[in-house]
């Protein structure tokens, strides 16, 4: 029971100490020293959090599908009681936009003037009427920039359209239409930012999220590949950070591959032995298997046959009047 309380979840009914977990994080931020690969910790109410980003690599056989271009999306506005739109509000001039009585820089058009210099003539009406429109287009573009400096962002509207339409890219690859449907390449690898607090099936979440997509997370799993050829899928009650942690810092060792969960296949640390061997030497082992197991078979049938002789002795050496107690 201590040993729960002290201990930090790294999977389903699976405990480790806290200061194991510690002491673990310690050398893999030594090794990622100087990195953005180094990792946070803090402690909230007694629980041990962990947070950074954790490299993840590709190992799909199937294309995957990214989502179409959020086009339609808006940017969000700030928490606050000003939103940027209202600095870009088309309304009429006498339109008010706050109940205070105050109007925002979007209603000052009223006291700019723009006026001809006096050594010109005076306009007809065609082009009075021109100018107004012009002076007026103008100024509703001075609200929109108004508005969006209101934000505190620095970038223009075209930046920001730019912004919304671009997305994390796979390698390069940004969404096509022509090409939306595409595999990433084998062993390429990227990352994500979570938490110690995040399992299985949230990183997955993130994982998608961040590249749109369009796929389900159910399809994929996480495995740990290990270079010995062995292959552990993670539970969906498994904590991925946390047991990256534990497994070391050195991704020549050991690395987290996102793979089809119809498709991956877990391997034994008994089995990855062979792995890596040619054909002809794996033959040649299983040739020796076969005479190995020959051998065995052949000391069971002489044994067993010698026990059948001497019962069949013991039996013809008894008188024909006896019985068996």
């Amino acid at each position: 029971m201590d040993d729960i309380q002290d201990g930090v979840q790294i999977g389903e009914n699976k405990f480790i100490r806290k200061a194991t977990v510690l002491s673990h994080l310690k050398t893999y931020n030594l090794y990622y020293e100087g990195q953005n690969l180094q990792l946070r910790h803090r402690e909230e109410e007694g629980e041990l959090i962990i947070e950074g980003l954790l490299n993840i690599f590709w190992g799909l056989r199937r294309p995957i599908r990214l989502q179409m271009q959020d086009d339609h999306e808006r940017i969000r506005p700030p928490p606050s009681s000003t939103s940027w739109h209202s600095g870009c509000n088309l309304d009429s001039q006498g339109s008010p936009n706050s109940t205070d009585g105050q109007q925002t820089t979007a209603q000052s058009p009223p006291t700019v003037e723009v006026t001809p210099p006096d050594s010109k003539p005076e306009n007809n009406g065609v082009k009075e009427e021109q100018t107004e429109e012009d002076s007026s287009a103008q100024l509703l573009r001075t609200k929109s920039d108004a508005g969006v400096l209101r934000r505190g962002q620095r970038r223009s509207p075209s930046d920001q359209r730019k912004i919304r339409r671009n997305r994390f890219s796979i390698n390069g690859h940004f969404y096509n239409h022509k090409t939306a449907v595409f595999t990433p390449a084998l062993g390429s690898v990227t990352n994500v930012r979570i938490n110690s607090c995040m399992t299985t099936p949230q990183v997955l979440r993130v994982l998608l999220n961040k590249f749109k997509i369009e796929n389900s997370p159910d399809d994929f799993a996480l495995y740990l590949v290990h270079a010995s050829g062995e292959r552990v899928k993670l539970k969906r009650s498994d904590y991925p950070l946390l047991l990256r942690v534990m497994q070391g810092p050195c991704e020549q060792v050991c690395k987290v591959f996102l793979m089809e969960e119809d498709l991956g296949e877990e391997v034994t640390y008994d089995v990855a032995q062979y792995i890596k061997f040619e054909m002809p030497v794996l033959q040649s082992f299983i040739t020796k298997l076969k005479e190995e197991e020959d051998r065995e078979v052949q000391k069971l049938r002489k044994r067993y046959t010698y026990l059948r002789c001497v019962i069949e002795k013991q039996l013809r050496c008894l008188p024909e009047g006896a019985t068996c107690m």
